[in-house]
């Protein structure tokens, strides 16, 4: 199993992201609220430029979503194939990321 987090910065692309996993057999995941480093720094005077930059490219955009979920092993390819194809590739800047963490347990969710 793994854990795959997704540091979505695009939410416009949340809720299809979400319905599309759905639909693809994975049923669970938790979402939070999150900030980036540069963004959380950008009154700080060696962040200063870097923020005004980001503030005036995407001045709408304070905060990403990161997803946490927990799939199996064979799982993993179809998820990240979701995502790139949902947001429209991870590539492009300023879209996300996204990673995998191996698990050696995983209890509560019906997952073996």
């Amino acid at each position: 199993m793994q854990a795959v987090v997704l540091v979505l910065n695009k939410v416009e692309f949340l809720e299809n992201l979400l319905l599309t996993l759905s639909e693809n057999g994975v049923k669970g995941g938790t979402i939070i609220e999150s900030t980036g480093m540069v963004r959380a720094l950008g009154d700080h005077e060696d962040f200063n430029i870097l923020g005004s930059l980001r503030t005036l490219l995407d001045p709408k955009r304070e905060e990403s979503k990161t997803i946490f979920f927990v799939v199996k092993d064979e799982q993993v390819a179809m998820v990240r194939k979701i995502i790139d194809d949902v947001v429209g590739g991870l590539h492009n800047p300023d879209t996300g990321i996204v990673f995998g963490i191996s698990l050696n347990f995983v209890d509560g969710i019906g997952i073996e």
